[in-house]
């Protein structure tokens, strides 16, 4: 009786809960039901059938030089933050200190004691390049009610959030918390004009910092919302409190923005490319049908493993290739070694049909692979298929070393 055809197990069996859920986004889908976004200027369809016939004809090496062009179009995309919250708690200040602008310079945002922000305006900073910064109009200027601003204000298109609160933390500051955390958008709570509140409070700096971050706190888990990165800082001083964290924490979050779920889509592209590959593989197996793939003596494992190898492009001379185009010598050195009885195979040149005939047994974890001992055939499958799973195993294992050397900044997404 045949074996059914092997299944490669995910090499990260959390991909799809990590990368986040498809729910509520607009997808197009390329080779059978990969998700990728509609608007995707990055993964065409072209790109992705490029990688996909990279790692089906084993080219490693084109897999680097596709995913470093696709790094390169990612690093110029705009990435948009939306800076909104009561009208009067700062906002445009917040914007020109974040900016490291003056107030009356030339192109800063208007600060005067009325209402200034009647529409959403777009901001730029050397310090953040390829990024929009838009000043949003405070609740109530514009809309009767939160879900008319929520709907006039147009969160959705936003990649990050920040909340603007001082004097106090408003149930509209609240609402917006929800909002967010409903579109599953990144979002900060920033608490701004600090310098003021340390010089009218009773209190030391220390309890007041600490009074201030769990109001917000409390406030928000109140209503369900999980807690976001929350900052104490003072737009008058850009140099103190939370204002160097909040600006390397925006960074990070912006380069994860732009690389959020494309690691795990590009990984997820490969891996169906091997598995389906691995499927043709182990039909030829079952029809002892090897010849087609240049194995002359498919009895031979060490003779088998080597083609397996060189057809999924991780035998050692295509990873010292990969490893060179990826400019890391030690990226790309195989992790797993030969089994014991490929081993010995390689060594005494013996086939499986002589350790048969020789009477050789080998202690295998299961009764079927036990009973295979005396069924030459069924043991070649049984064997072959072994080494097919292995190095399928070893090229998901290379191709994701790929993939975190050029989006190192995903770090949530290792198994």
């Amino acid at each position: 009786m045949a074996m059914s055809p092997s299944k490669v197990a995910p090499l990260l069996t959390n991909m799809e809960e990590t990368v986040g859920s498809v729910e509520n986004k607009e997808f197009t889908c390329f080779s059978d039901a990969i998700p990728i976004h509609k608007n995707s200027s990055i993964l065409s369809v072209e790109v992705v059938k490029n990688i996909e016939a990279a790692v089906k004809d084993g080219k490693l090496g084109e897999v680097v030089s596709i995913v470093k062009d696709i790094n390169q179009e990612v690093s110029r995309s705009t990435v948009k933050i939306a800076v909104t919250g009561d009208s009067g708690n700062g906002m445009s200040s917040f914007i020109n200190a974040l900016r490291l602008t003056g107030h009356k310079e030339e192109d800063s945002a208007p600060t005067e004691v009325v209402r200034t922000t009647q529409k959403p305006t777009c901001y730029f900073s050397s310090s953040f390049p390829n990024v929009d910064l838009w000043d949003l109009p405070g609740t109530g200027v514009t809309a009767q009610s939160m879900e008319n601003y929520l709907e006039e204000m147009e969160f959705d298109k936003y990649d990050l959030i920040i909340i603007i609160a001082s004097e106090q933390f408003s149930s509209n500051h609240v609402r917006l918390a929800k909002a967010m955390q409903r579109l599953r958008k990144r979002f900060y709570v920033v608490w701004t004009k600090l310098d003021r509140d340390l010089g009218t409070s009773a209190h030391s700096e220390p309890q007041l910092l600490r009074s201030i971050q769990e109001s917000i706190q409390e406030n928000l888990q109140k209503e369900g919302v999980k807690v976001p990165p929350i900052f104490l800082v003072s737009s008058i001083d850009p140099s103190s409190h939370d204002f160097l964290k909040l600006r390397d924490t925006l960074k990070k979050d912006i380069s994860s923005i732009r690389h959020d779920g494309l690691l795990g889509t590009l990984f997820q592209i490969c891996e169906k490319t091997i598995n389906e590959k691995v499927e043709s593989i182990s039909r030829s197996i079952d029809e002892d049908n090897l010849k087609g793939f240049g194995i002359s003596n498919p009895d031979n494992l060490g003779e088998c493993q080597k083609v397996f190898q060189e057809m999924f492009g991780v035998d050692e001379r295509s990873l010292h290739q990969v490893a060179l185009n990826m400019s890391q010598p030690d990226a790309c050195s195989r992790d797993a070694k030969p089994s014991q009885v490929t081993q010995r195979d390689q060594q005494d040149g013996w086939t499986v049909s002589e350790l048969c005939r020789s009477g050789t047994q080998y202690v295998f974890t299961s009764v079927y692979s036990f009973t295979c001992c005396f069924d030459s055939r069924r043991l070649r499958c049984f064997q072959l298929k072994h080494a097919l799973d292995e190095d399928a195993k070893q090229t998901k294992k290379i191709l994701w070393k790929i993939l975190r050397v050029h989006y190192p900044s995903s770090e949530g997404l290792d198994n």
